[in-house]
């Protein structure tokens, strides 16, 4: 009871001051984490009952997350703009991949290849929640800032086939060698969409319909985004298809529906979702960052440095070429890639259904890469923002 009070209390007064510490390094994911490992160490919260909800904790958080990023997108201004994010969504994420599996393969050449290319894939995503700051900052372009948030939306739906891919040949997941990899991507890849898309209209429509009725309020608004972000999750889910790509698509398409027409709903949501993220990064902490940080060898880190400043940097850099976009704005896409929620949450479905040596080094790795690009890319956000908005007022 004293753990989870205080917890309590320190939520209470970084909500207080949120405002003030987004215009400094402190990022919540930072807080969040480093409060998560100070409380391992001490007896105040049961750790195996933290490890079981980390799970679904972050499943859920990524949902929400994914939906609400999805339905503030300008659906018109993206559509305008929809070279840059399908660049750095087609061709950018499949060269992260092939170029991480190469980078690492010369840092650990004792790993087998296809662990290597689960590795690359799971480091690959961004994370929605950790770049939250640089795509809500002002001070960036409206395009750069919905460029990285389609971005991060769609990429983790699209990582996680080549993540079950390269698992099944890794052999991480034996039971799975019979499968039809070509019919399961097509079936990740395009009923995601169409489940997301029909959930989002459908439910953008009847929001609209009950709003003008006066048949609900504003307070049952916001629960029903909540049960319409996880139905469009949980129906691709069970015909087969992206949850995650989903769950972002219906953010979309409630989004263009209905065009800021119930504010509360965006309000309720984005604090709920800021929660379970919050959440999600302390029970990482607690449960996970410190193993990590002991099992930390110089050629992980090496891996994991190579991964953030030169992997994802030079496959967004190629995937732009010829785009006409400035050097500024390309190293800025670059850097700005944060590996986060999707990234943690990939290693445990490899770890948590196929426990093996080398499941667990693959989420040690992954839970390093977290922890240190949400203090990199946290201290570096506020400013980078600012750079970057005051170099394009030039």
């Amino acid at each position: 009871m004293t753990g989870l009070l205080i917890i309590a209390v320190v939520t209470i007064f970084l909500a207080l001051f949120a405002k003030r510490l987004s215009s400094t390094i402190i990022t919540p994911p930072i807080f969040f984490l480093t409060l998560g490992v100070l409380f391992s160490f001490s007896d105040m919260l049961p750790k195996e009952s933290a490890k079981e909800g980390l799970h679904l904790v972050a499943e859920v958080a990524l949902v929400i997350l994914l939906f609400l990023d999805a339905a503030k997108v300008n659906l018109a201004e993206l559509i305008r703009e929809r070279t840059i994010p399908l660049r750095m969504l087609l061709v950018g994420l499949p060269l992260a991949i092939i170029i991480g599996t190469g980078s690492a393969g010369l840092i650990l050449p004792d790993w087998p290849f296809f662990t290597l290319a689960l590795l690359a894939a799971i480091l690959a995503p961004t994370d929605a929640a950790l770049g939250q700051s640089v795509i809500s900052d002002p001070n960036v372009p409206e395009m750069e800032r919905q460029s990285l948030s389609v971005e991060s939306g769609l990429n983790d739906g699209l990582a996680l086939p080549a993540v079950l891919l390269f698992a099944s040949l890794a052999s991480v997941s034996p039971e799975n060698e019979g499968t039809n990899w070509l019919a399961f991507i097509v079936m990740q890849l395009t009923l995601g969409p169409l489940v997301g898309g029909a959930a989002g209209y459908v439910g953008g429509w009847l929001f609209l319909k009950a709003d003008e009725r006066k048949f609900t309020a504003s307070t049952y608004e916001g629960i029903s985004t909540l049960a319409l972000a996880g139905a469009a999750y949980l129906a691709a889910t069970l015909l087969g298809g992206n949850g995650f790509i989903a769950a972002f698509v219906a953010g979309l398409a409630f989004g263009s529906m209905v065009k800021g027409k119930c504010q509360f709903v965006y309000d309720f949501t984005e604090s709920e979702g800021q929660l379970l993220s919050w959440t999600a990064f302390f029970l990482l902490g607690l449960t996970l960052v410190p193993e990590a940080a002991l099992s930390l060898t110089l050629p992980v880190l090496l891996v994991i440095l190579t991964s953030l400043f030169v992997v994802r940097p030079a496959a967004i850099w190629l995937s732009l070429i010829g785009t006409g976009l400035s050097i500024r704005t390309r190293l800025f896409f670059g850097w700005f890639g944060p590996r986060g929620l999707a990234t943690a949450l990939f290693a445990l479905l490899i770890v948590d259904k196929h426990p093996s040596a080398e499941g667990r080094a693959i989420l040690m790795v992954a839970i390093n890469a977290v922890w240190i690009s949400a203090l990199l890319h946290g201290v570096s956000a506020a400013f980078g923002a600012r750079w970057y908005g005051r170099s394009n007022e030039r």
